[in-house]
């Protein structure tokens, strides 16, 4: 093996996650290494950040360079169903295909849609002007915990595999989640298991489902009637759209070779958004993302801390995972900075990082379950002014506060009057994803076209 240099902070991965560590670190005055095993630009999935991005953008001295690169500005999310039925009385065939929902992001709350090769450039980019040292295509083995106040980073670089001894390793890793994986940490939600097909098409008119031209820099969410089934469409710049299909994964499971067809068969089930997209021309092959829904049993120890992806996933439903990346990011960084301070990286001292991580996935992982329960009907909430403004908070990617936020409560509660009355006329329009926390925890109904 090659000399081993030495850095305070390791990082796996040069995602978000890994850029905004980085950046905080340098920033800090901590000696910063990056390994990303890719050579950037990239495409990634991922596209719409949320409005709890822009606090990390800001503070990292990015914004202005967003502002200049031209991506859309998301100025709101709206909601729409092939179908709605009205609270009481028959499906309104004068409805489908109309939007349900949506919200507007004013002022400050806006932020950007985003092609992720070129963003996620920018944030790498940004980290080494701020002064961390960052090596692309260069691949993490494993890391060596052999000596916990001395970790060491195996790394291959071209040919050569060289130790890199840190005092602190921070897995960014993403969806490969490297410690998790290594140390077996890694436990897949058997509830939340769902799958998305997606692409970019050029061309797609998205005035189709908001007559408003305001409105054509939203992000649209756009329920299917197939179980737990839905569809995102997110501007990409002027003429290009990204679109994707997420359903539960058994019911793509054997079709890996039937990508297209499959992606098609979904969206034959809401015809306006076919026949619209059909009109348009794909400009990228279909790429499929499976194991979504995910935690570590231990997101940090003795030397080590998970941010991001490598830490867990809930589900795509809200555009969180760049928003749970950058403030993940934020929140481990003054934890890493005072161990750094004090010289001290046992797990005791990333405790508050951990608290608040944790508090944040179970009010999120809560928050999806009793959506996908919801289905159609959590647009009522949405249009309830009793509700809307702490859902708005939720959906911003704010669910870090202390406590269990009193929306939740409302919802499960909802959830439970309209499951013990088979009577009720919302009762048939209940998801039939049950996860565990939500109401009625148990194994989910099996999904079926």
């Amino acid at each position: 093996m090659a000399q081993e240099i030495s850095f305070d902070v390791g990082i796996i991965g040069g995602g978000p996650a890994g850029s905004a560590m980085a950046g905080y670190l340098a920033k800090a005055g901590l000696k910063t290494a990056v390994f990303e095993k890719e050579m950037f630009p990239r495409p990634h999935v991922g596209e719409s950040l949320v409005p709890a991005c822009n606090q990390v953008l800001r503070e990292l001295g990015i914004w202005d360079q967003l502002l200049e690169c031209g991506f859309p500005r998301k100025t709101g999310a709206a909601w729409s169903a092939n179908a709605r039925k009205a609270g009481h009385g028959p499906e309104d065939p004068e409805q489908k295909g109309r939007v349900l929902a949506f919200v507007n992001f004013e002022g400050k709350t806006s932020t950007f849609h985003v092609d992720r090769a070129k963003f996620d450039l920018m944030l790498l980019s940004h980290a080494r002007s701020l002064g961390a040292s960052v090596f692309t295509g260069t691949g993490v083995k494993n890391v060596d915990f052999s000596d916990p106040e001395q970790p060491v980073i195996r790394v291959e670089m071209g040919k050569e595999e060289v130790g890199v001894r840190v005092r602190m390793v921070v897995d960014a890793s993403g969806r490969r989640a490297l410690l998790g994986s290594q140390m077996k940490l890694k436990q897949h939600d058997t509830v939340l298991d769902q799958y998305a097909l997606h692409s970019w098409f050029q061309g797609f008119d998205r005035e189709t489902f908001g007559d408003d031209p305001a409105m054509d820099n939203f992000i649209y969410i756009h329920f299917l009637p197939i179980a737990n089934s839905w569809v995102w469409q997110i501007p990409i710049s002027e003429t290009v759209t990204s679109v994707g299909v997420v359903t539960p994964r058994s019911l793509f499971r054997g079709r890996n070779d039937e990508r297209e067809e499959f992606f098609w068969e979904c969206l034959r089930s809401y015809p306006k958004l076919a026949e619209g997209l059909q009109r348009a021309k794909r400009i990228r092959p279909f790429t499929a993302e499976a194991d979504y829904s995910y935690s570590l049993k231990e997101i940090c120890g003795d030397g080590f801390l998970t941010i991001g992806d490598a830490a867990c996933f809930v589900d795509p439903i809200f555009s969180s995972g760049v928003s749970l990346a950058l403030n993940g990011a934020r929140l481990a960084s003054y934890d890493i900075i005072a161990a750094a301070q004090a010289g001290d990286f046992r797990k005791e001292r990333f405790a508050a990082f951990e608290k608040t991580l944790r508090r944040g996935q179970k009010n999120w992982h809560e928050f999806i379950s009793l959506y996908y329960r919801l289905n159609v009907l959590f647009a009522t909430f949405l249009q309830d002014v009793r509700y809307r403004k702490e859902i708005f908070e939720l959906i911003q990617g704010n669910f870090y506060g202390d406590g269990d936020p009193e929306i939740l409560s409302i919802m499960r509660r909802t959830v439970r009057e309209i499951e013990s009355a088979p009577e009720h006329p919302w009762h048939g329009m209940l998801g039939t994803l049950v996860a565990a926390g939500a109401p009625g925890a148990g194994m989910p109904a099996r999904a079926s076209l």
